[in-house]
């Protein structure tokens, strides 16, 4: 009898840590479509919706999903389901997860850790940081007014990250440095012994039935855990259903509802230096109020997946790209003597080179590129109504 009672309170544990039986619709490699009625949504809903995110022409596709089908879709001329888009700082938000799967499996003991635990150059002025400040966005490191994105011009992005010193204490102020992201992978590395790429793959990647993408490195084979991640609107989908559904996916727990708890609060943000948005865990809140939180990885360009955890909806909207099978090794070649330009300097220096035919792209230079066309204009004019209309979704 008292085996019997142990059994059901298990049982009681298990069922109610989580929300998502065997029985919730999970994705394979396909997605099944629903009608937006069918999902207590209506169409004219979500194409509002889908129609503002066109108002801009550099969207190349949006993916609206309730309850893990998709109710809504569509892409720009010459594109289609399968088109991959790049994350840019999207990516930033996956590799964090990587953390918290760490943590989850004991290889890191907490978001708390000290950095110099798993890094030894940190083992100097930068000794009080910890993984929870890297990861909000407050490590106190040096931060340029070009927020290290020349790191992204280096052959080694790494060795740029390593040697970069502090400038305050850290959980101060919130600063977007690339470089706390670049850390990251080295820290994932050190406790376990594999690259972030690798446990990219193994860890989110394989058990969400993801097999189309690219995971860019630098010329001396880093990770760029920071940013640029290649693969469909779909695909980025599921990584935002994975936190929407607590890090349950089909009969597994790939990432622990405490870490996403954690995750989607509000750390920094939604104040008087901070007022349109908030910042946790490098992932951004969009919407934090008593009606409706919506959080969202964020790129560069206007590449998006929102996620509005409490009614299981997510949208991912990316912009034009034009997929090359030039390898996923970044490469410079010529314009690595740019790299020291500004950044916007560098980026219309480039293009000039490309365009012109003075610099083959495939050969002389490989690298993650978003030209003028994938650049978002009127998408980042209207992102707060943008978001409104998807907290509007499930009223």
């Amino acid at each position: 009898m008292q085996k019997k009672i142990i059994s059901l309170l298990l049982f009681l544990i298990f069922t109610s840590s989580n929300s998502y039986s065997s029985n919730s619709y999970f994705p394979a490699e396909d997605w099944e479509s629903s009608l937006p009625k069918d999902q207590g949504i209506s169409q004219t809903k979500i194409d509002s919706l889908i129609d503002l995110a066109y108002e801009d022409k550099s969207t190349m596709g949006i993916v609206v999903i309730s309850n893990g089908k998709v109710i809504g879709e569509k892409y720009a001329q010459g594109y289609d389901s399968s088109s991959h888009g790049t994350s840019w700082s999207m990516a930033k938000s996956y590799y964090a997860a990587l953390i918290g799967i760490s943590i989850d499996q004991g290889e890191i003991t907490s978001l708390d850790d000290k950095v110099k635990k798993y890094l030894s150059y940190f083992n100097d002025e930068r000794s009080n940081i910890t993984i929870r400040d890297l990861l909000n966005m407050s490590s106190g490191l040096d931060f340029p007014e070009h927020e290290h994105e020349r790191m992204f011009f280096q052959k080694d992005h790494l060795d740029y990250a390593r040697k970069v010193g502090v400038e305050k204490a850290a959980g101060i102020k919130w600063e977007y440095n690339n470089v706390n992201s670049m850390i990251i992978g080295d820290i994932l590395y050190s406790a376990t012994g594999k690259k972030a790429d690798i446990l990219f793959e193994e860890r989110i990647l394989k058990p969400l039935n993801i097999n189309s993408y690219k995971l860019w490195k630098d010329e001396a084979g880093n990770v760029l855990a920071y940013c640029c991640v290649d693969m469909s609107a779909r695909d980025y989908s599921k990584i935002g259903l994975l936190f929407a559904r607590d890090g349950y996916w089909g009969g597994k727990q790939i990432l622990s509802k405490n870490f996403i708890d954690e995750t989607f609060q509000v750390v920094w943000g939604f104040s008087d230096d901070f007022p349109r948005s908030g910042y946790s865990l490098h992932w951004w809140v969009g919407k934090h109020d008593d009606k409706s939180k919506i959080f969202h990885t964020s790129g560069k360009f206007g590449q998006y997946t929102f996620v509005d955890r409490e009614n299981d909806i997510v949208v991912t909207r990316i912009t034009k790209y034009q997929q090359k099978d030039h390898g996923d090794i970044q490469k410079w070649g010529p314009l690595g003597y740019f790299r020291w330009l500004g950044v916007e300097q560098a980026v219309k220096t480039a293009r000039i080179l490309l365009n012109f035919g003075l610099v083959e792209e495939g050969i002389d230079v490989i690298t993650p590129t978003t030209e003028e066309e994938g650049e978002s204009k009127e998408f980042v004019d209207n992102f707060e109504k943008f978001v409104d209309q998807i907290a509007n979704l499930s009223r």
